[in-house]
């Protein structure tokens, strides 16, 4: 009996081992990456524009803003942060290490160049935009405007992150549908401390391009008791470009004639 059980033994044993586990083309399939690395509620965010991963494919964006001297065109790589803006008058670019400016013309750029260089990008590119490394995350009080609660999640920056590591952000969105509706946040960048004054920006006429929601309008917003209050001025985004394939790197090289900002 015990040499029939050690035998019905040896044969299961073989028997596993020559089983193969199946093999599965990882290639092939969606994975989403988001769920165990941000909190639930900022992924949720991330879902309601269209999901990081989706994101994370594309290498290009490009936008026209339209202001009142004519149209400014910003292109950025969405790997490197290389960046080239266009302007009536002037051109700003980033070229991975440096900020450079050169004019046009005669024209003075009355800006700060390295201040300016990203801005537009960043305000316009989140929610996206805060998945980045070295971010911290808070749960904060909602938004309450106009009748309605907005949720929050605070974004702070871990030491030495950006040209301003001090700047604070807070996403506000919609509870139901964790789309985002409004961004509150500090600008550090010329006093290099933490700032107690908030601005606000309201997002609006999200469209889809690409599968990801974008928005054309935002809004900022005159400020009372550091929540915002009534309409300040309106900037809207148009030619929206989004696309895997990366930009000419050329378009960001410091071109003859422009100064290095330090």
């Amino acid at each position: 009996m015990k040499r029939i059980l050690f035998l019905s033994l040896i044969v299961l044993i073989f028997s596993c081992k020559n089983k193969t586990a199946p093999t599965i083309d990882y290639s092939e399939e969606t994975l989403d990456v988001t769920t165990s690395v941000y909190p639930e509620n900022i992924t949720k965010v991330f879902d309601a524009h269209g999901s990081l991963d989706k994101w994370n494919t594309m290498k290009a964006l490009e936008f026209t803003m339209k202001r009142s001297n004519g149209d400014e065109v910003t292109t950025t790589n969405l790997k490197n942060r290389r960046s080239l803006i266009e302007m009536p008058n002037h051109l700003i670019g980033f070229n991975g290490e440096d900020v450079w400016l050169k004019n046009k013309d005669t024209a003075t750029y009355k800006g700060n160049a390295r201040f300016y260089y990203n801005l537009m990008f960043y305000f316009y590119a989140i929610p996206f935009i805060l998945a980045d490394d070295g971010i911290i995350y808070e749960d904060v009080d909602a938004l309450d405007f106009e009748g309605k609660s907005y949720p929050g999640i605070k974004i702070s920056y871990e030491g030495g992150v950006g040209e301003s590591p001090e700047d604070e952000y807070i996403l506000y969105y919609d509870a139901d549908s964790h789309q985002m509706e409004w961004l509150g946040y500090t600008v550090t960048y010329f006093t290099k401390e933490k700032s107690k004054e908030w601005h606000f920006i309201k997002y609006s006429n999200w469209q889809n391009i690409d599968g990801l929601v974008l928005p054309e309008t935002l809004t900022w917003y005159n400020i009372e008791n550091n929540i915002p209050a009534t309409v300040r001025s309106d900037l809207k985004f148009t030619d929206i470009k989004i696309s895997k394939e990366k930009p000419e790197d050329g378009i960001f090289e410091v071109p003859n004639g422009a100064e290095l900002i330090p």
